[in-house]
């Protein structure tokens, strides 16, 4: 479960505003990425998210360019998941291969407001805001594991550790 404050942002949001495209050959290191996050779109949001916090966007969130570094800067700032009805295809496994949470429902988005204090339940599939609970499918169980170890990489790791 994660409770944090809602950034709340309309659709297609794009990767090019998600990771500025003009740091793409610049800015190579994964710790200096998220002080980029947003950076076109909203300058405030990688000076004031906290850990925990949630985006909360429109349709076709990520689309774009298959840079993955949009999904990388967002999982450094300490975003805790992305709520949206609906992801492009690539930003959706680049989330998942960073261990970002990314849930897809279309009533939550309509009745969260921006800066709202929320909380998710990935277990359960429930979004807890706007002063209603709103059911989403949970996360496959492979697919939980794979964020809870932080990703794909540090979870295929784990996995290989565990089998030696």
């Amino acid at each position: 479960m994660i409770k944090g404050k809602v950034w709340k942002y309309g659709d297609n949001v794009n990767t090019d505003v998600i990771f500025p495209g003009k740091y793409t050959y610049t800015v190579t290191e994964r710790s200096e990425m998220a002080r980029y996050a947003l950076e076109d779109l909203d300058p405030r949001f990688a000076k004031e998210v906290k850990a925990g916090d949630i985006i909360v966007a429109g349709k076709n969130f990520g689309c774009g360019s298959s840079r993955e570094q949009a999904a990388i800067c967002l999982k450094l700032s300490g975003v805790g998941a992305i709520i949206a009805p609906s992801f492009s295809r690539i930003f959706f496994r680049n989330a998942v291969n960073e261990g970002l949470p990314l849930i897809t429902t279309k009533e939550a988005p309509q009745h969260i407001a921006d800066k709202e204090e929320i909380e998710v339940d990935f277990e359960k599939g429930e979004i807890h805001g706007a002063g209603k609970t709103f059911g989403f499918p949970p996360l496959p169980a492979n697919v939980m594991e794979i964020m809870n170890d932080g990703g794909l990489i540090p979870h295929l790791k784990k996995k290989l550790k565990d089998q030696a």
